[in-house]
């Protein structure tokens, strides 16, 4: 099983996720541009966090045999924020940058008026930039959220099919289908979905633009749902190319039309557990922990 997660927080996560992830079969993750809990307070703090997207975080995936890349963007909580907003201006400079696979996450959070002007500017970076888009629905009236999402994007005149619509559940699913955006599920403990019920989504919408990630982040999450989703399709009937076309070749076509994946030289077919990943030996003035460069 070879496991492309479309949309894990790995910032928040440990070298010890990184472990687990590989030797369960995830050879390739993206990781979107969040909140981060605490909020920020000036554009400066982003482009220290975009700079760790796209230099640390690769570097310390790659240790374990991982290919990161990320996707930019303000987010929707934070559109709201004043001090935040110039960071729009900032996004060009790095949607230009190797390893960029998508704007994102934008949409909604609280559906006001500030987060539709975000999402409108990031929408039309995407369709300048020809990176596809991250849209994160809102979890609090995810229908109507949702549909208003759909309406955004209809006016951007983005082609749908560049653009994910995240988080999606039983009640937002068909919207997102008839709109032709790829449709993103996160399988997270407790709230979002699970293994068995996107399973039953599956059954009923088919596997074609189906995007299952964990979405793990600093809460109670798990970086290996995905797997247990593969593991869940194949105990309900579906085969082994059914699992294979959710968990990676749908991620890899969704992002491969950004032109920038880089994934020559993973080993995506290895079996899980065969491989004992972790950082080469040697060690860095005495830390066993390597560093990244400059």
């Amino acid at each position: 099983m070879r496991i492309f997660d479309p949309h894990i927080h790995m910032t928040s996560r440990t070298t010890a996720d990184y472990r687990a992830m590989r030797a369960a079969g995830v050879a390739a993750v993206v990781e979107p541009a969040f909140w981060l809990g605490q909020p920020r307070t000036s554009p400066d703090s982003f482009a220290d966090y975009f700079d760790g997207l796209l230099g640390w975080e690769p570097f310390r995936a790659s240790q374990y045999g991982i290919s990161h890349h990320c996707t930019i963007a303000l987010n929707p909580k934070e559109a709201n924020d004043p001090r935040c907003v110039p960071v729009l201006e900032l996004l060009p400079r790095y949607l230009v940058k190797d390893r960029v696979v998508a704007v994102g996450e934008i949409g909604f959070d609280s559906a006001t008026p500030e987060e539709e002007h975000a999402f409108a500017v990031q929408l039309q970076l995407a369709v300048e930039h020809e990176l596809p888009a991250m849209v994160h629905t809102p979890h609090r009236d995810k229908a109507g959220g949702t549909d208003r999402s759909i309406a955004v994007i209809r006016e951007s005149g983005i082609d749908p099919g560049m653009v994910v619509l995240d988080h999606l559940n039983e009640m937002t699913v068909r919207s997102a289908a008839d709109a032709g955006c790829w449709m993103g599920f996160s399988i997270y403990p407790d709230t979002k979905m699970d293994p068995d019920r996107m399973v039953r989504i599956l059954q009923q919408y088919g596997t074609e633009r189906m995007l299952v990630n964990s979405a793990a982040d600093w809460g109670h999450s798990d970086p290996l749902l995905t797997r247990a989703t593969g593991e869940a399709m194949l105990a309900a009937g579906f085969d082994a190319d059914d699992v294979d076309r959710v968990l990676w070749r749908n991620p890899v076509e969704f992002y491969g039309q950004s032109g920038r994946l880089e994934l020559e030289g993973v080993d995506a077919d290895a079996p899980a557990g065969e491989a004992e990943p972790g950082p080469p030996p040697g060690s860095y003035a005495g830390n066993s922990l390597l560093r990244g460069g400059g």
